[in-house]
């Protein structure tokens, strides 16, 4: 009898530890993690005031951008005035306070007020605004002082603090510029002219950056909403699972194809890690991957959600408009093949950490029903269809509405997918609360932006970052690369490139343009390259420890520990760290001003040289790698990813060696198997 109640126990914990989380664990988990999930949960008169105040949002961002233009002071201010108001509603002062979570203490109810004045502000009084265009009145002054601060706090709730230390540290040195030393002195401003800049000019507050929120970013965040209603997430891992849930390692190979999915519809990398983790990395650890390398599979996928067109972060819609006189499939076309190399990395190591360990696929019985899913394949076509519409040349915004009212028409064909008035209603609220932290994380991004243009210091830290490198463009990268993932450690990705992009982007542009005359235009792929540099390293922040809030989030699904699942992910993003210094010296990955041959050629060498870095990386190809081998694996990879003739040819030399040798030697070590084929 003992005997049958442990065995009924240890079947007990072995269900309990490969279980999938419930959604309460999910949010959980994300409240944790992200601090754009810590919301109360409003009831009574608040909750349908957030509701309708949501729903309002939406329904404002969808008017303008049909076709009703407001002034740009107007669509930014209310922009900002309504995100503002909501988050001071939904999100409490601090995660600490646990009493009364369902209701709004009074303080934020008078901060909600103001924030709506805030947003009104510019509506009511433009005309006189216009009239007195560099002059201020007390009222103004306090208006703009106001706006100031309820910005830096909302952030702090919506966001997290580092981005809100870094946007004051540059208030503060905008009004103490002449004691800074060196090149980074300036003559300093006054209380009236930051105030002037940051609300009553569009290079502040109401700047490029939360343009982009009010128009571009809205809009495709609700056409994620839309995707989601229709049941699309879930798809993504029932179709993930059908294509690559029997090759070698399936659960891993899973993760990465859903992920890659899920990024089309989650701007964040934690969201995606929960969203898609709570299904794979159970599915991972029961198959027999250890608990850290489960969790770092799924961060590490995740993250490069980000960066997969057709609909990539945030930043990539700002990078539109910093670079200037290109589109967003511009940016998503020269994205495409650097994404496809940074999960072609992942695949290839998790494969070959497979077959180190021995793990198969996924039994039959496990994959859900074939015909079944491929017939829901349908619900791809609002993605697909976003693609032919960025294509033909149908302007970002109308290509994103043309992809709801798609996505609607598509839900239509099957009753378990169809949207209702309800589930549209839902969808429009839905997107709009994730467009809260964007917003308030944009309007932080515009007090950095906004200083950088009135003092110089854009050009000053250009020229010093440069100076500093002695003008060799490697070391100014790998400067650019500290700066970008020690900024991501703590700020979103959308504050990152903000940052990034104004002052490591122009140095990165003016060493390659050394051999350019001086009133040169910058080429595009010169300036697309430098933007994407800065964006990558930006993102894959999430991964890197010590604070990589991606895999913690992950440890906490796959009760792995939060380091070694960071150092895990890092590792397996590996590609993410080598690409972008790629299409800096080799633009033609980029898909600009590159014809067809030069295309492939970088492809397929980067693609060989990714098979040896994982090789190397891992301990395995054929047969276990000795010590010895594998910085020699490793460093024909880098050979082969070094854009040059030679390198790419002494590194298929060598990769043709140590191919042999792992195939002759593949039966002396421990194991019978087949070929190994990177599935």
């Amino acid at each position: 009898m003992a005997k049958d109640e442990k065995q009924k126990m240890d079947a007990q914990i072995h269900d309990e530890e490969f279980r999938m989380l419930s959604e309460e664990e999910q949010l959980e988990i994300l409240q944790k993690y992200d601090p754009e999930s810590n919301t109360r949960n409003v009831s009574g008169i608040f909750k349908k005031i957030v509701f309708f105040g949501l729903l309002a949002f939406s329904i404002f961002q969808l008017y303008t951008s049909i076709g009703t233009q407001f002034t740009a002071y107007i669509q930014r201010s209310i922009h900002l005035g309504f995100a503002l108001a909501l988050i001071f509603l939904l999100f409490p002062a601090s995660r600490r306070i646990k009493k009364r979570r369902d209701k709004v203490p009074i303080y934020d109810m008078i901060l909600a007020l103001l924030a709506v004045g805030v947003g009104l502000y510019w509506p009511i009084l433009i005309d006189q605004l216009v009239l007195r265009v560099g002059r201020m009145t007390p009222l103004d002054l306090t208006v703009g002082i106001i706006a100031i601060l309820l910005t830096l706090e909302a952030t702090r709730r919506a966001v997290g603090i580092p981005i809100v230390i870094i946007s004051s540290a540059f208030l503060v040195y905008a009004f103490y510029g002449p004691y800074f030393p060196g090149f980074l002195a300036h003559r300093g401003q006054d209380l009236k002219s930051v105030v002037q800049l940051m609300f009553f000019t569009t290079d502040g507050i109401l700047g490029t950056p939360i343009s982009v929120s009010a128009t571009f970013i809205f809009v495709f965040l609700l056409f994620g909403a839309f995707l989601v209603k229709t049941g699309v997430g879930s798809y993504f891992n029932d179709l993930a699972v059908v294509l690559a849930g029997r090759l070698v390692g399936g659960p891993a190979k899973v993760a990465i194809f859903s992920s890659a999915l899920q990024g089309t519809i989650s701007g964040s990398s934690v969201a995606n890690v929960v969203g898609s983790g709570s299904y794979t990395i159970p599915m991972m650890k029961k198959l027999g991957y250890r608990k850290e390398f489960a969790g770092g599979v799924e961060a590490a996928a995740s993250t490069g959600g980000q960066i997969m067109p057709p609909i990539m972060g945030a930043a990539a819609f700002l990078m539109v408009e910093f670079i200037g006189g290109i589109d967003y499939w511009t940016i998503a076309k020269a994205a495409t093949i650097p994404a496809i190399l940074y999960f072609t990395g992942i695949w290839i190591m998790t494969h070959f950490e497979a077959k180190r360990v021995g793990l198969k696929g996924m039994t039959e019985d496990q994959i859900p029903d074939r015909k079944a899913t491929l017939k829901k394949i349908y619900l791809l076509l609002p993605i697909l269809g976003i693609i032919i519409f960025l294509l033909i040349g149908i302007p970002t915004m109308r290509a994103a509405l043309y992809g709801i009212v798609l996505t609607i028409i598509v839900s239509s064909f099957d009753k378990s997918t169809r949207l209702g008035i309800k589930d549209m209603i839902e969808a429009l609220v839905d997107g709009a609360r994730t467009a809260l932290a964007v917003a308030a994380a944009t309007a932080c991004a515009g007090i950095i932006v906004g200083v950088v243009v009135k003092t110089g210091l854009g050009l000053s830290l250009a020229t010093g970052l440069v100076t500093a490198a002695g003008g060799n463009i490697l070391l100014t990268l790998m400067f650019t690369m500290l700066a970008a993932l020690v900024l991501g450690m703590g700020s979103p990705t959308t504050a990152n490139y903000v940052i990034t992009s104004t002052i490591a982007a122009p140095a990165i542009i003016t060493l390659l343009m050394l051999d350019s005359p001086p009133d040169a235009t910058v080429p595009i792929v010169v300036a697309i390259s430098a933007h994407l540099f800065v964006f990558y390293f930006g993102i894959i922040a999430d991964i890197t420890p010590p604070v990589a809030l991606a895999a913690f989030a992950a440890s906490g699904i796959s009760g792995g520990d939060p380091i070694k699942t960071g150092v895990t992910s890092s590792k397996l993003a590996i590609a993410a760290f080598i690409i972008p210094y790629m299409f800096i010296f080799n633009p033609a990955m980029l898909m600009i001003d590159a014809s067809i041959l030069e295309i492939i050629w970088v492809v397929i060498t980067a693609v060989i040289g990714m098979v040896a870095i994982g090789a190397g990386m891992i301990g395995y190809w054929y047969r276990k790698c000795n010590w010895f081998e594998r910085p020699i694996i490793v460093a024909t990879g880098l050979l082969l990813i070094i854009p040059e003739t030679i390198t790419d040819i002494v590194g298929l030399l060598s990769f043709a060696v140590l191919f042999t040798i792992q195939w002759l030697a593949r039966n002396k070590d421990n194991n019978n198997e087949k070929s190994a084929v990177i599935s």
